[in-house]
């Protein structure tokens, strides 16, 4: 699983990269959407594009280890995973600002 993330963010992205981007990223990856990620807009609803309960406790795991980070009690909700917009509104929340900005 290390390698996925290796070639995702060491393959010419930087560290300016938005968060919307690298969030995609992990998306393509793990979320198993019935929609193609690269056709969504950065607000449109997840869920009705196919994410499920069980791909969004997957897409948690891969965010913390892609972001090196733990999401808290308090953000482990439905709408901190709904679309792009959210997840990084929530990373940064965390503090992921810099990382991500």
């Amino acid at each position: 699983m290390f390698k996925i993330y290796s070639e995702i963010f060491n393959s010419g992205a930087s560290m300016a990269q938005s968060a919307q981007a690298r969030v995609r990223a992990v998306l393509k990856q793990n979320a198993l959407l019935q929609a193609d990620i690269e056709g969504l807009a950065d607000d449109a609803d997840l869920y009705a594009a196919g994410l499920t309960s069980h791909a969004t406790v997957n897409l948690m795991l891969a965010l913390e280890e892609a972001f090196d980070i733990e999401f808290p009690d308090r953000l482990l909700r439905r709408r901190t995973f709904s679309s792009v917009n959210a997840i990084a509104q929530s990373l940064d929340e965390i503090g992921l600002h810099k990382v991500a900005a």
